[in-house]
C-alpha cells in the first residue's frame, strides 16, 4: 500500500506519496493539492487509490513527445494488424511531427492546448518557431496526424502507463471553410464526388494510345472495375478468370517511402475480394494477354521478368518488387511473377508512372483539369448506382467495409440520379 501526506506551502496544501518507477525503485510524488487541508487530504486519497488500482509508474521525466512515437510504432503498430500502406503512411506522419517543436517537448508537460496549436498549424499551414513556413494539409491527411497522435497518447496511458492522462480526445480538426457564394447563378452545380464521362474516358483512351503509353490498360481496368491504383499495379494474370470474366483482388502495389521500394502487400484492411468485368474488360484484357505473348517472343532474352521477395519485420510480412531481363541469373529466394500492368518490355509499372500519365492527362485534355486517378473509383460506382444497381452489390464490389462509406460518398454522385429520386415524389402525390 502507498504511504502519503500531506504539507502545507505557501497559502496552499501540497499531497505526496510513495510509489515504485520502472525499475521498481521507490520514489516520491508530491502534487499540488487546495488551500483546504481535508481537501487535499481526499485528493491524497484518491490518489493513492487509483495508483494501487491501475499501478502506475512514474513518468520519464526526459522522455519526448518523438520517442514516444517511435515507442508506439516499434511496440504495437508494427507487431499489430495494421496494413503495410498504413505502418508506412504512419512513419511519414511520424517523421514530419517530429520535424516540429512538439516532437522535442517532453511528454510530461504536453497538454491538449500543445496539440491543438500543432494540429491548427497543419490545418491552415504558417511559419513555426524555426521560421519554417508550412502550407496546410488534405483533410485526408490531416486525419492520418490525429489518428497516430490519438494512438500513441492512448499506448502512452495504457499499457506503458507513462502518464495518466490522454489529452487528444479534446483536440478537434478545424478545417479550412470555403467562402460560398449564395447569390452565385444557379446552374453552378458541381459534384462533391468528381466522375468523368464516358466520352472523356474515350479522350483518355485515345490520347495514351497515340503517345503508346503503358498507363492505358491501368485505368481501363480501374474505369471498369473501381480498383484502387495499387490493387490494379499489384494484379497479376494468375488473379483474372478470362473464361467467367471476374477478378480477385488479393494484393496493393505501393512505394514505401521508409525503405524507399516498391513493396506488395496486402489490399486495404487486408480484404481480399472478387469483381467481377464486363464483356468491355474481357476483350481488352484478351488483346492485351496476347500483345505480352508477342512481345515476349520479340524482346527475347531482352525481355524483362517480375519477380517478388518475401521479408519478415517481426510478425509483419512484406514482398520487395524485383525485375530484371531474361539473361539474368535470379537469386533463389525471389519467385516470378506474371503481372497484369506491365509496359512493352516487361517490366511492371510502378504507381507513380501511372501518376504522372494521370498528369499529362490533366494538361492536355480540356475539362480534365481535375483529373486524377482515383476519379476512375468514383466513376465506376456512380455508373453503377445510377444504374439502379443494388448498394451491398456495390460495396462488396469496391471492397468498403461499411456500406454507409458507400452511400454518402457516391449515392448523390450524379444529377439524373437525384433527379429521379425526387420524381418519386410524384407517385407518392399522383399514383405516377
Amino acid at each position: 500500500m502507498a504511504k502519503g501526506s500531506v504539507r502545507k506551502k505557501g497559502k496552499k496544501w501540497y499531497y505526496r506519496f510513495y510509489i515504485e518507477d520502472e525499475s521498481g525503485k521507490r520514489i516520491q510524488k508530491e502534487y499540488v493539492g487546495t488551500e483546504s487541508k481535508s481537501e487535499t487530504e481526499r485528493l491524497l486519497r484518491e490518489a493513492m487509490e487509483s495508483y494501487e488500482q491501475k499501478n502506475y509508474v512514474a513518468v520519464n521525466q526526459k522522455l519526448t513527445v518523438g520517442e514516444l512515437l517511435d515507442m508506439w510504432i516499434e511496440e504495437e503498430v508494427k507487431p499489430g494488424n495494421f496494413s503495410n500502406g498504413t505502418v508506412s503512411t504512419y512513419l511519414t506522419v511520424i517523421k514530419r511531427i517530429k520535424q516540429h517543436p512538439i516532437g522535442d517537448r517532453k511528454l510530461k508537460t504536453v497538454t491538449a492546448d500543445h496539440l491543438q496549436t500543432f494540429m491548427d498549424f497543419l490545418s491552415f499551414g504558417g511559419t513555426i518557431s524555426n521560421k519554417t513556413t508550412a502550407k496546410p494539409v488534405s483533410s485526408g491527411y490531416l486525419w492520418h496526424f490525429s489518428a497516430v497522435l490519438q494512438g500513441a497518447f492512448r499506448f502512452a496511458v495504457f499499457p506503458k502507463r507513462l502518464i495518466t492522462f490522454n489529452p487528444m480526445p479534446y483536440v478537434k480538426l478545424h478545417g479550412k471553410k470555403s467562402e460560398e457564394n449564395i447569390f452565385s447563378e444557379i446552374n453552378s452545380y458541381t459534384n462533391k464526388t468528381l466522375t468523368i464521362t464516358h466520352e472523356q474516358y474515350l479522350a483518355i483512351k485515345a490520347f495514351l494510345m497515340k503517345k503508346h503509353n503503358p498507363a492505358l490498360l491501368p485505368i481501363q481496368i480501374a474505369y471498369y472495375t473501381g480498383l484502387r491504383l495499387g490493387e490494379v499495379c499489384g494484379l497479376a494474370w494468375q488473379d483474372i478468370n478470362l473464361e467467367k470474366q471476374y477478378l480477385t483482388v488479393q494484393r496493393s502495389m505501393r512505394y514505401i517511402a521508409s525503405r524507399h521500394k516498391i513493396e506488395m502487400g496486402p489490399p486495404k484492411r487486408r480484404k481480399t475480394r472478387t469483381v467481377y468485368f464486363c464483356d468491355s474488360l474481357a476483350m481488352i484484357l484478351k488483346e492485351a494477354k496476347n500483345e505480352q505473348r508477342i512481345n515476349r517472343f520479340q524482346y527475347g532474352e531482352l525481355y524483362n521478368l517480375n519477380y517478388y521477395k518475401a521479408v519478415w519485420e517481426r510478425t509483419r510480412i512484406h514482398y520487395e518488387i524485383y525485375t530484371n531481363s531474361r539473361n539474368t541469373n535470379v537469386p533463389d529466394d525471389y519467385n516470378e511473377i506474371e503481372l497484369v500492368c506491365i509496359r512493352s518490355d516487361g517490366a511492371y509499372e510502378k504507381p507513380n508512372n501511372i501518376q504522372y500519365a494521370c498528369n499529362l492527362i490533366r494538361k492536355n485534355i480540356k475539362g480534365l483539369t481535375n483529373f486524377h486517378f482515383h476519379m476512375l473509383r468514383h466513376t465506376y460506382t456512380s455508373n453503377l448506382l445510377a444504374g439502379g444497381a443494388n448498394p451491398t452489390d456495390v460495396q462488396e464490389l469496391l471492397g468498403h467495409s461499411n456500406i454507409s462509406t458507400t452511400l454518402s460518398i457516391y449515392a448523390h454522385s450524379t444529377r439524373d440520379a437525384m433527379r429521379n429520386t425526387a420524381k418519386l415524389m410524384d407517385m407518392v402525390a399522383y399514383g405516377k
